[in-house]
């Protein structure tokens, strides 16, 4: 379940992140809406997970595959364009968090 938690998390965290941009800065009450309680429910789900995963890794799992997703939707939705720079970095984020988990003692499950 924890992992079901974290999941739920990151996809609520990813689908309130491309409901700020579309909340055209809070000027829209809709997306202002979705991404607020998307926000929310977000952090309730990632609080869940928190019981039983530690807290490092959790986060660095949450943020890093929030930042591949958003990235992704941000090229999908929002037609917005990755650089070379970018795509280096974001397989930067995702080799830390597979080297997190796969070899810290820190990060155990």
């Amino acid at each position: 379940m924890k992992y079901l938690f974290l999941s739920l998390a990151i996809v609520l965290e990813v689908i309130g992140s491309g409901f700020m941009k579309a909340s055209d800065g809070f000027s829209k009450w809709l997306p202002t809406s979705i991404f607020a309680v998307a926000y929310i429910i977000s952090f309730y789900f990632l609080s869940l997970a928190l019981k039983t995963i530690p807290l490092g890794t959790a986060y660095a799992i949450w943020a890093g595959l929030g930042i591949v997703l958003t990235s992704a939707v941000s090229v999908i939705v929002f037609k917005h364009k990755l650089d070379l720079p970018a795509i280096i970095g974001i397989l930067f984020i995702v080799t830390g968090v597979v080297i997190m988990n796969l070899f810290s003692k820190t990060a155990a499950h």
